[in-house]
């Protein structure tokens, strides 16, 4: 079974949402049968690389509220984080532009890094007092090689802005097409959606529900044609 989880680097829900999806996939017995894709989502699409803004002064703008409401909300965020275990800095981070550590992710899915390296930056975003967006490309290829990616390679697909931009842009549509407008969104088998950060036990549900709704193969015919198998291929007798 495929999960797909579209997602930005940039989305707190999106950290604090992974983390419940884990706990119940590490609970669900099939778990080794579960194959899970990330997919790329921008909250914001377009942004400059070098537009870098403290997180308040960005919810104040994008949303209109006080900076004490703000603030708020992010304490709120953390708290919710770390009923996760998870660590959350309230104070001090900065927004930017997330289309490159997009870029990157499609590169570790080649290199079968992708989860490692999701993780890494959302801890580095979330947690860490370094900036992800502030420090330039330096920061994100030693993220990315704690990932446990060729620091090279990494270079090579960030100065290249058309390397993977093709890749992101066809998850930001495809997401569109399947009705998601917010993240974190989840698909089970292309059958099941489920939208934003939910309790744990909603995704232990969704799993099991995915998993019993898969459809046996169903043969047209099998009617005994000559084919080839383990034991060897059948031979016409006249």
């Amino acid at each position: 079974m495929r999960v797909e989880i579209w997602s930005d680097i940039a989305c707190p829900w999106c950290y604090v949402g992974k983390a419940r999806f884990e706990k119940a996939l590490a609970a669900f017995p099939h778990r080794d049968e579960v194959e899970v894709v990330h997919r790329s989502f921008e909250l914001d699409p377009g942004r400059a690389k070098d537009d870098v803004q403290p997180v308040l002064a960005m919810l104040t703008k994008k949303y209109g509220m006080s900076e004490a409401q703000a603030q708020a909300g992010e304490d709120n965020l953390g708290a919710q984080a770390a009923a996760e275990g998870l660590d959350y800095r309230t104070r001090g981070r900065d927004h930017g532009s997330t289309f490159d550590m997009h870029r990157l992710l499609h590169f570790a899915k080649e290199q079968g890094r992708q989860d490692q390296l999701i993780q890494i930056l959302y801890r580095a975003n979330f947690a860490e007092e370094r900036s992800v967006f502030s420090e330039g490309t330096d920061r994100l290829v030693q993220l990315a090689v704690q990932a446990g990616l060729d620091e090279a390679a990494v270079r090579t697909v960030l100065a290249d802005p058309a390397a993977y931009a093709d890749e992101v842009r066809a998850d930001e549509r495809e997401a569109a097409e399947l009705g998601a407008n917010g993240v974190p969104f989840f698909v089970l088998d292309r059958k099941y959606g489920v939208s934003g950060a939910q309790p744990a036990e909603v995704f232990t549900q969704a799993l099991s529900q995915a998993w019993g709704a898969r459809s046996p193969l169903k043969l047209i015919d099998d009617g005994g044609a000559e084919a080839c198998g383990p034991d060897g291929c059948a031979v016409p007798q006249n």
